[in-house]
C-alpha cells in the first residue's frame, strides 16, 4: 500500500472514530431546527471567518478533505451555486476537516473556488458530529440549522436546499 493510500485510510478511521463529540461550548452536537453553534476559524483567504460574522445570510457549510474523491467532484458545483445565490445573501463556506492551511489552499486554487475555506482543527468537525465525508449543512437567515446530509448530493439538491435557506 502506498503511502497516499494509508494516509487516506487513516484520516477517514479518525473521522469515524472522532465525528461523535460535542460541540466547544459543551452544548453537544448541532441539531436541524437548533441555532447554528457559534465559531471562528482561520480562512483562506484569511484571516479569520466567523458564523457571527455572517449574520443576515443564509450560510452553506461545505465539510470536505482534499483526499475525498466525492468532495473533489462536488466542488465546482458548489462553487456555481455560490457564485449564484451570492446576490441572494447566500454565503458558501468549504470546511476543510482535519488538513492544514496548504492543502485547504491547494485545493480552493485547483477548483478555482470563489467562496472562503476555513481550517478547521476538530471544532466545526466536534460540533457537526462529522463522521464521514463530504457533509453539507443549510444554515437560514435567522442562524437555525435547517438541514445536514451526509454524503454526496446532486447539483438539484443542492439548489433546492439553498432555495430553502434563502427564503
Amino acid at each position: 500500500m502506498d503511502r497516499t493510500a494509508f494516509l487516506a485510510i487513516v484520516s477517514a478511521c479518525l473521522l469515524t472514530a472522532c465525528g461523535n463529540g460535542g460541540s466547544a461550548d459543551g452544548g453537544g452536537p448541532a441539531r436541524v431546527g437548533a441555532s447554528a453553534p457559534a465559531w471562528s476559524e482561520p480562512s483562506i483567504p484569511g484571516p479569520k471567518l466567523s458564523l457571527a460574522s455572517l449574520r443576515g445570510k443564509a450560510v452553506y457549510l461545505n465539510f470536505f478533505a482534499s483526499w475525498c474523491p466525492p468532495c473533489n467532484e462536488e466542488a465546482p458545483q458548489v462553487d456555481a451555486l455560490a457564485k449564484n445565490y451570492a446576490g441572494r445573501g447566500l454565503q458558501v463556506v468549504g470546511v476543510d476537516v482535519l488538513e492544514n492551511a496548504n492543502k485547504a489552499k491547494s485545493f480552493r486554487d485547483a477548483h478555482r473556488l470563489s467562496y472562503p475555506i476555513v481550517i478547521d482543527s476538530g471544532t466545526l468537525r466536534n460540533q457537526y458530529a462529522i463522521n464521514g465525508l463530504p457533509v453539507h449543512v443549510f444554515i437560514d437567515r435567522a442562524g437555525i440549522v435547517r438541514k445536514i446530509v451526509v454524503g454526496e448530493l446532486s447539483p438539484a439538491d443542492m439548489r433546492m436546499n439553498v432555495e430553502r435557506v434563502l427564503q
